[in-house]
């Protein structure tokens, strides 16, 4: 079946109504959500039942590079500045030295079982060494596993940092099968360009959205969110055309704006983990399609060596020597080496040598693909399970305060309060965004000549305005009056 105009929307649609209704259903079976998405597509595929005819490595590439966009920004804005600093030093060396070391270790192994070069082998590592943030986070939420201390926080900011790392290898590593007369030392100033540049255009972009953001007036909610969108495509491209990492830059922007006082903060974060979603399922939907299962086959042997080598032994090489110069109990380093999902983004990064045509592409591809699936099968199944082996999962009743719309109904008084906007006020005429609004607390609802408002970032606070604020103790109302009623409540120097 060829997809045209006219039934490439039904194709489409459908592929996708069906992919929502197994993913929620998929979980009752342990099967992982993402794994049913990739499964569905290879079913719709040229060999599946429905017999699409899909063999454009090109196409695959453009939309997971707009996919990744999407899930590496959301990720981004999901990040807790608060939480990831203490973990900050941990998360980067994982992000960086432990992919560096990942692929090293993989890639000598594959020179050795296999009949690659050293640079085809290396190739391989490199494009299987981060784990994916969309599988891995996928499956915590999904499982409802809440983790001990620093440990999520640390899983966070390695899976959504750590794919920059391995694009930049696989670029450089694919130049170098390409051009055979160039050493690695030629390459080591393309990964120090990539990764200063890209870091520099995040934090720059970052703060220029916030600005742009807070200061444009735009008419209609609504379009703040696509406003987002359109800086979060300038940032990637604009990085890359400079010669940084895009993927760096976006992730390092989110970051920064997911922790900073914005316009219509709460719809803007609503969109992007709603396209997040549609993008996973899409990209997995894609390389499911761009799969023919009758071509990965004749590798599942050696692919089944090379992957269990990785879980088994590249990956917790790389975390505890990457870990070794930091206070951590063993049990917890274990359980970061076994969250080391591949996904979708390493079947992403191996379209490079199919479009560059190489040799061994084919191969390549046809390894990686069966290196990501068995991988969420085999670790993305049993993370509770090790968890609670490790002791390092918190009890089922103990959840952190983070969904604040799902359990604002259940909420203790004693967290919810109402305060009442006097004409005096230091906050009267004032846009929330200005006010110096503690983080741990929330506007949900205002109250306003008898009627309830939703408020956003613009809501201007009237005066005899009724404020409906949701904080995490008592403390945090101290500081909410203080920023409402500066005069009557000082800071304290």
């Amino acid at each position: 079946m060829n997809l045209t105009i006219e039934n490439i929307l039904l194709v489409g649609s459908l592929l996708l109504f069906v992919s929502i209704i197994v993913g929620k259903t998929s979980y009752k079976f342990g099967v992982p959500t993402l794994l049913l998405f990739l499964a569905i597509g290879m079913l719709a595929g040229s060999e599946g039942i429905i017999g699409i005819h899909f063999d454009d490595p090109q196409t695959a590439q453009f939309i997971g590079i707009v996919a990744l966009n999407f899930i590496l920004f959301s990720g981004g804005l999901d990040t807790n500045w608060s939480s990831v600093k203490p973990i900050l030093r941990e998360g980067i060396v994982l992000s960086t030295l432990g992919v560096l070391l990942t692929a090293i270790s993989l890639g000598i192994f594959v020179w050795f079982v296999t009949d690659f070069t050293i640079y085809e082998s290396m190739l391989l590592g490199s494009i299987v060494s981060s784990t994916d943030a969309a599988a891995v986070f996928s499956i915590l939420r999904s499982k409802g596993l809440t983790l001990k201390t620093n440990l999520r926080p640390t899983l966070e900011l390695e899976t959504g940092s750590n794919d920059p790392t391995a694009y930049v290898l696989t670029i450089a590593f694919l130049t170098l099968v390409i051009n055979k007369d160039l050493s690695v030392i030629s390459i080591i100033p393309l990964f120090f360009q990539q990764m200063i540049f890209g870091a520099i255009a995040g934090f720059g972009f970052g703060r220029l959205s916030k600005f742009i953001i807070n200061s444009i007036k735009l008419d209609y909610e609504g379009l703040y969110p696509v406003l987002v969108i359109a800086l979060m495509f300038i940032t990637f491209s604009a990085t890359d055309f400079i010669g940084g990492n895009g993927f760096l830059a976006i992730y390092i922007c989110a970051v920064y704006l997911g922790n900073q006082d914005l316009i219509h903060k709460k719809t803007i974060f609503k969109m992007y983990d709603g396209l997040a979603w549609l993008m996973q399922i899409v990209l997995f939907l894609t390389l499911g399609l761009l799969v023919f299962p009758s071509q990965v086959f004749p590798y599942m042997g050696i692919g089944l060596l090379i992957s269990l080598f990785l879980i088994v032994v590249a990956r917790p090489v790389s975390v505890f020597l990457s870990l070794i110069f930091f206070k951590m109990r063993l049990r917890r380093r274990f359980y970061i080496s076994w969250v080391g999902l591949r996904g979708a983004v390493p079947i992403v990064f191996a379209t490079y040598p199919l479009l560059a045509g190489i040799e061994k592409a084919h191969m390549i591809f046809n390894i990686v693909f069966f290196i990501s699936v068995t991988s969420v099968l085999i670790q993305g199944t049993t993370l509770p399970l090790v968890a609670k082996w490790l002791n390092v999962a918190l009890p089922e009743k103990i959840k952190p305060f983070s969904d604040i719309e799902s359990i604002i109904s259940n909420i203790p008084k004693s967290t919810l309060q109402e305060i009442e906007i006097l004409p005096d006020f230091f906050a009267v005429n004032k846009r929330i965004v200005d006010l110096s609004f503690p983080k741990s607390a929330f506007i949900v609802m205002i109250k306003r000549n008898g009627e309830y408002i939703r408020p956003g970032g613009s809501t201007v606070i009237e005066a005899k305005d009724t404020l409906m604020v949701l904080g995490d103790d008592q403390k945090v109302f101290t500081k909410v009056n203080d920023s409402l009623d500066k005069k009557f409540h000082p800071q304290k120097s």
